[in-house]
């Protein structure tokens, strides 16, 4: 039996489900959109908007602890936690009320509240019982945090991000576990705002870096600030009361205990396909139940179900999931007539000091032949000097053969402005002769990406 059907079913209320279906309803007026949580997305309720109201307070700390280098004195820093975290909240629904306001806009027969598992590839299950019969779908379920077995027994000394933002006050310690994105930017947070903190990572991942000389460049900055150890040895988590016990042999193999009052999990993200039954799509899935999917079409296989945002789980930032959920609701729109899509250039940054952004091809993707590095480092760049901001590295990457610009992996001062202006070049084409022939005013940062294409150009002519 089928209660209800349409031409197009979205799985998801997030940021790439919003455009999905918003792109689909441009087709047809036949598009149900599907949510079982709270409306609001991850980047406004738990991801971008809150982890950047808690580094704006960190920074504001930090700049007026560290301003004598500069003949300003501030007798004393007060830090109120609660403060911080009351604007945080009140901040934080702020932007998740105005992301609701623009959900609930949509006509209330198109909104569906339930969870949705697949029977077959158009035929939808609610948890209430009701039957969705969709000629085409798309799955925009999202991500959640990924908590490891090692995290058991713990209790509710392991937070995820998700659940410091609801903290109504500061801890006083907290052992970070994953310098990923998330880790190193809550955690490097949490340390300038007074809370102990301690990072412990595994195989010496930092950030979303893979370029060597910058990621060793990265981890001499920040372990000058923050007990930071890429590549720990943990030897065993336990609770003891209202604290998490570690031990760990520190970076001279000495066996050391700590103790702290939360444990943060960075362990990465997971998406949220598990529950969702396509093992009754006839769909080709991979090792982590994620089905084959082109890209450029966000279709899977050859079916009439399309996948788009985290819930692939190639590059789960949001400038992809509106990408990636323009194409999924177009295509599922105007089905059977399916196009490839405009894809942007990859780009990663992270709201760490000093920050990181990778642009385009990484270090790791790189060809075996015919490409060129040059450098830069910010050391003794006269902008950054003055700003006291003169820490990191940039590495950018080019193919001699035709002289374009490939990408780049860059720790430095306001990475998240220089990264832009980069994603722009590789999303023109550009060439590096290109680049180098726009203007540059002085004294700007922006100088730095001169002076790494200089290099490159020269190593590409040799």
């Amino acid at each position: 039996m089928t209660d209800l059907e349409t031409d197009v079913a979205v799985i998801g209320a997030g940021s790439a489900g919003l455009r999905a279906y918003r792109a689909a309803a441009a087709h047809t007026n036949r598009v149900l959109l599907i949510e079982g949580g709270r409306y609001g997305t991850t980047c406004a309720s738990v991801g971008c908007m809150p982890s950047k109201l808690l580094i704006a307070a960190a920074d504001s700390a930090h700049t007026a602890q560290e301003a004598g280098d500069l003949g300003v004195y501030a007798d004393s820093v007060k830090i109120n936690g609660a403060k911080v975290m009351e604007r945080l909240r009140n901040l934080r629904d702020r932007f998740v009320s105005g992301v609701v306001s623009n959900t609930e806009k949509i006509p209330a027969e198109r909104r569906i509240h339930g969870y949705a598992r697949f029977e077959d590839a158009q035929t939808l299950k609610l948890d209430d019982g009701r039957r969705i019969r969709a000629e085409r779908i798309v799955i925009a379920t999202g991500s959640r945090p990924n908590v490891l077995p090692m995290f058991e027994g713990l209790g509710d000394r392991v937070v995820v991000n998700d659940d410091l933002f609801e903290w109504s006050d500061l801890p006083e310690s907290v052992a970070v576990f994953g310098p990923g994105v998330i880790g190193m930017e809550l955690g490097q947070a949490l340390h300038r705002l007074g809370v102990r903190v301690r990072i412990f990572g595994v195989g010496g991942f930092l950030g979303p870096l893979t370029d060597p000389s910058v990621k060793e460049a990265a981890e001499g900055i920040f372990a000058e600030e923050l007990d930071l150890d890429t590549d720990a040895q943990v030897d065993s988590l336990s609770r003891e009361g209202d604290q998490v016990l570690v031990r760990f042999k520190d970076k001279n193999g000495d066996s050391v205990e700590e103790r702290f009052e939360y444990l943060l999990a960075a362990t990465g993200r997971r998406p949220n396909i598990d529950k969702l039954g396509l093992e009754t799509t006839g769909l080709s899935l991979n090792k982590d139940g994620v089905p084959d999917f082109d890209r450029y079409t966000m279709q899977c296989g050859d079916k009439p179900i399309f996948i788009a945002g985290d819930a692939n789980n190639e590059h789960p930032v949001m400038p992809d999931a509106f990408d990636e959920g323009e194409i999924a609701g177009n295509n599922a729109g105007r089905y059977p007539k399916v196009e490839p899509g405009r894809r942007h250039p990859p780009m990663s940054i992270v709201f760490t000091e000093p920050q990181m952004a990778l642009v385009g091809m990484r270090y790791a993707d790189l060809p075996d032949t015919d490409y060129a590095v040059g450098e830069f480092s910010f050391s003794a760049h006269p902008r950054a000097m003055v700003m006291r901001a003169n820490r990191g590295l940039m590495r950018f990457y080019g193919r001699p053969s035709d002289g374009a610009f490939l990408g780049a992996e860059v720790l430095g001062p306001r990475a998240e402005h220089l990264g832009h202006l980069l994603a722009w070049a590789v999303d023109s084409g550009m060439s590096v002769e290109q680049m180098l022939d726009l203007p540059y005013y002085h004294p700007v940062l922006e100088t730095s990406i001169r002076n790494a294409l200089s290099d490159l150009q020269q190593k590409m002519q040799h």
